[in-house]
C-alpha cells in the first residue's frame, strides 16, 4: 500500500511536470509561427556597428522580423528602443541617415541665437491703437468740482443736471464731461470755480502788524502769519501799520494785480472812529471830493453807524487805494481818525473774524472776486 501511494505521487508529479513542460513548447512553437524569438534568443543592437551575431531577418518598415511597424525585436511591449531599429540593424537616429554618434554638441550661443531668431519671427509688432482707445485727457467734470470744494461727487452731479455748470461759457447738462482744470473756465451759478492750484486767505490784520511778507528791521509783519505754508503768498493791497481789518493773501498774480487796479475799481469799506459833533454836510462833501495834496479824492458811501455822545463811529466806502486815503480825507474835513478798521474788500466782508486770524476762502467768495474783477 505504502509502495503504492508513493507510486502514485511520483506519477502524479511526473505528468504534471510533463504538462507543464508541454506548454512551454507549444508556447515557444507560438512565438516562433508568430516571428517572435525566444526570450533568450532576444537581444538588442544599440550601436553603429556590425552585429555581434546573424539575427532574425529585419521586417519591413524597420521592424523585426513579422514584428509591428517601427517595433523593436521583442514586441510592441518589450524593453527596445523606442522608434525601433533601421534597416541596418541599428536603432533610428543612431548611424544611418541620423546625427554621427558621438557628435559634439551645439554651443549655447548658438542655440540662444536660434532661440531669439524664433521668438522674433513669432512677436507680432504693436498696433497703435487710436486716441479713442488710450488714455483719456483730463478728469471728469464732477471730481474736479469736488476736490474745489462744491460738495460730494454725487452734490455735483446735481449741479451738472440742473445746468447750473458751465465750462468755458458753455452750459453743461451731460455727466462725464472731462476738463483741464488748468485751462478751462469753469463756472457753477456764474461764478468761477477755483480749481487750480491757487490758496486764498483772509487775515484779520491786527493793528501794530507791518503789511509786507518780510521785515528786515524785525518787526511783526504778514509773513509771520503764514510762515507754515509750502506755497509763497503775497498780499492784496496795503494797510497801515495802525489800522486793522481784512487784509486778502494770496498767490494768484493777475487776481491780486486787478483787485488793486484802479481800473476796476474794487470797493473798500472802512470803520472810523471820530469826534463829533458831525455837521450835516459832512457825508456831502465827502461824496463830492475832498481835495488832497496828491489830487481829489471821493468817497463812494458815508453813513453814521454809531454815536455816544461826541464820540461817532462812521462807514466810509471807497474804490480808491491810495496811501492812508481815508484817514487824509478825514482830517482834511476836520475829523481826525482815532481808530480805523476796514471790514470789507469788494465782496468779502470781516464779519465775525477775530483779530489775528488767518482763514481760508470759500469757493464762493473766489468766485464773487473773480467776476469782481472779470476773470
Amino acid at each position: 500500500m505504502r509502495s503504492s501511494g508513493r507510486n502514485s505521487r511520483g506519477s502524479g508529479s511526473g505528468s504534471g511536470g510533463n504538462n507543464y513542460r508541454g506548454a512551454g513548447n507549444r508556447r515557444d512553437e507560438q512565438q516562433q509561427r508568430a516571428g517572435r524569438p525566444r526570450p533568450e534568443e532576444r537581444r538588442y543592437d544599440v550601436g553603429g556597428g556590425p552585429q555581434a551575431g546573424p539575427g532574425p531577418k529585419a521586417g519591413p518598415k524597420g521592424g523585426s522580423q513579422g514584428g509591428p511597424k517601427g517595433g523593436s525585436q521583442g514586441g510592441p511591449k518589450s524593453g527596445g528602443p523606442k522608434g525601433g531599429t533601421s534597416k541596418s540593424g541599428a536603432p533610428k537616429g543612431v548611424g544611418g541617415r541620423g546625427r554621427k554618434p558621438n557628435a559634439p554638441a551645439r554651443p549655447r550661443e548658438y542655440e540662444a541665437q536660434m532661440e531669439e531668431r524664433n521668438r522674433a519671427r513669432h512677436d507680432k509688432p504693436r498696433i497703435a491703437l487710436p486716441k479713442t482707445f488710450g488714455e483719456v485727457e483730463g478728469e471728469r467734470l464732477q471730481k474736479v468740482l469736488a476736490r474745489a470744494g462744491m460738495g460730494s461727487r454725487r452734490a455735483c452731479e446735481e449741479l451738472i443736471d440742473q445746468a447750473r455748470v458751465e465750462v468755458n461759457g458753455k452750459i453743461v447738462t451731460e455727466q462725464g464731461l472731462r476738463v483741464d482744470p488748468e485751462k478751462d473756465e469753469i463756472k457753477v451759478d456764474g461764478l468761477t470755480v477755483a480749481t487750480q492750484s491757487y490758496l486764498f486767505f483772509a487775515l484779520n490784520k491786527p493793528a501794530g502788524v507791518v503789511s509786507t511778507m518780510e521785515d528786515p528791521d524785525g518787526r511783526q509783519c504778514l509773513g509771520d502769519y503764514v510762515t507754515n505754508r509750502e506755497t509763497r503768498l503775497f498780499h492784496v493791497g496795503r494797510l497801515d501799520t495802525e489800522t486793522e481789518g481784512i487784509i486778502l493773501l494770496t498767490n494768484h498774480g493777475e487776481l491780486a494785480h486787478r483787485l488793486t487796479h484802479p481800473r476796476y475799481g474794487v470797493k473798500k469799506t472802512y470803520l472810523a472812529a471820530i469826534q463829533g459833533p458831525l455837521p450835516r454836510d459832512l457825508g456831502k462833501r465827502l461824496k463830492s471830493g475832498i481835495e488832497l495834496e496828491d489830487g481829489y479824492a471821493r468817497a463812494d458811501h458815508f453813513r453814521v453807524v454809531q454815536n455816544t455822545g461826541k464820540n461817532y463811529l462812521v462807514e466810509v466806502s471807497l474804490h480808491e487805494g491810495r496811501k492812508h486815503i481815508v484817514r487824509r480825507m478825514l482830517a482834511e474835513a476836520g475829523f481826525p481818525v482815532d481808530k480805523l478798521v476796514r471790514t470789507a474788500f469788494g465782496p468779502i466782508a470781516l464779519g465775525d473774524q477775530k483779530s489775528g486770524w488767518l482763514r481760508r476762502m470759500t469757493n464762493t467768495e473766489v468766485g464773487m472776486l473773480m467776476r469782481e474783477v472779470e476773470l
